[in-house]
């Protein structure tokens, strides 16, 4: 017996869905596609829900995008930055290069987390994390501040200029092959105008590396702990 259109048309239990959840399949779509991959849209798609199912947890795009860049600042590995029995620029340096590990993998990421306000639990935490740092170092609470905000658009803007020239469908971020591939391009500089460059090529072709952030970071770093013994 066929049943009432009634009971065929009645709907089954509503998908239960968790924040977790939904940020991790923002995220994959990000590591997919790049921002332009994510929309709320893309995002119920992918977790098996209507649009509207997601304005309960997140009403608008940005509100989405400002979620997964705080739970991805929780990410960080911010043991060392707080472990006071370390020397100042070991606790900064191991922060940086945690950063960049994890930005790295989602490369995507970045233009989100440079466009957000920074604000969240995660962001204000390892931002008072450094001044602490910094104010161990012997900075001002004002020099702290200052320097607090060198050293983020270093990390940032470093790793902002590696992912500019990463195509986000692409494979993950592979550093020897992008370094080669600088130095290819590097052959086609013409010495007889361009001598510096051409006899710096090596060098060049490596400034997506590891060693040239971290290379920059203690030549920064070095330079606030002379403005504290110039202070003193």
């Amino acid at each position: 017996m066929t049943p009432p259109s009634s009971a065929r048309a009645r709907p089954g239990p509503p998908r239960a869905l968790s924040e977790a959840e939904i940020l991790a399949a923002a995220l994959r779509l990000l590591d997919q596609g790049g921002p332009a991959a994510l929309s709320v849209r893309g995002v119920a798609n992918e977790v098996g829900v209507s649009p509207n199912a997601l304005y309960t947890y997140f009403p608008t795009k940005s509100a989405l995008a400002r979620a997964l860049v705080e739970g991805l600042l929780g990410q960080v590995d911010r043991r060392t930055l707080v472990d006071r029995s370390q020397p100042w620029r070991t606790r900064i340096v191991a922060f940086a290069l945690a950063v960049r590990t994890l930005l790295l993998d989602h490369p995507g990421a970045v233009p989100l987390l440079l466009g957000s306000p920074y604000d969240g639990p995660n962001a204000l935490a390892s931002h008072e994390e450094l001044l602490e740092v910094l104010a161990d170092a012997g900075l001002t609470p004002e020099d702290a501040a200052r320097a607090a905000y060198l050293i983020i658009t270093y990390i940032l803007g470093s790793i902002a200029l590696d992912v500019a020239e990463h195509d986000p469908a692409a494979a993950p971020l592979d550093e020897p092959a992008r370094t080669a591939a600088r130095r290819a391009a590097l052959t086609h500089i013409p010495p007889g105008s361009y001598p510096r460059t051409a006899a710096s090529a090596e060098v060049i072709a490596a400034y997506n590396t590891t060693t040239q952030y971290t290379w920059g970071l203690r030549r920064l770093l070095d330079g606030l702990a002379g403005s504290t013994a110039t202070t003193r």
